[in-house]
């Protein structure tokens, strides 16, 4: 069996971090490491899923989920106006491989996407 994620550790209390948004089977944290002004991290409580297109797949309804509280994270932490990042796969940046949503908001351009 698999160790189970920094983010199922996370929300155990294992790993210390502040959840500033939950529902029934989703939380949400701060990215230690923000690439943003605004860089939250939208997850699924279950780490059944390792990327969006598993979880597409597999649980529309939660997907749905995961995006309607990025909306209300964006609504409360920023204008409103956001951008929504899965990473899927290791040369698509992905590290964690328990689906999860980069929420960034604060200014951004079109010409951020680039490295």
């Amino acid at each position: 069996m698999s160790e189970p994620s920094i983010f199922t550790r996370i929300l155990g209390g294992e790993i210390p971090s502040e959840i500033i948004a939950e529902t029934e089977n989703a939380f949400a944290i701060r990215d230690i490491a923000p690439k943003a002004p605004v860089h939250l991290l939208v997850i699924p409580k279950s780490e059944q899923y390792r990327n969006v297109v598993e979880l597409a797949a597999g649980d529309p309804d939660l997907l749905a989920e995961l995006v309607g509280l990025a909306n209300t994270l964006a609504a409360e932490h920023a204008d409103g106006d956001f951008r929504l990042i899965f990473n899927t796969g290791p040369n698509a940046g992905q590290t964690v491989f328990h689906v999860h949503a980069h929420v960034l908001a604060g200014g951004l351009q079109e010409e951020s996407l680039g490295a």
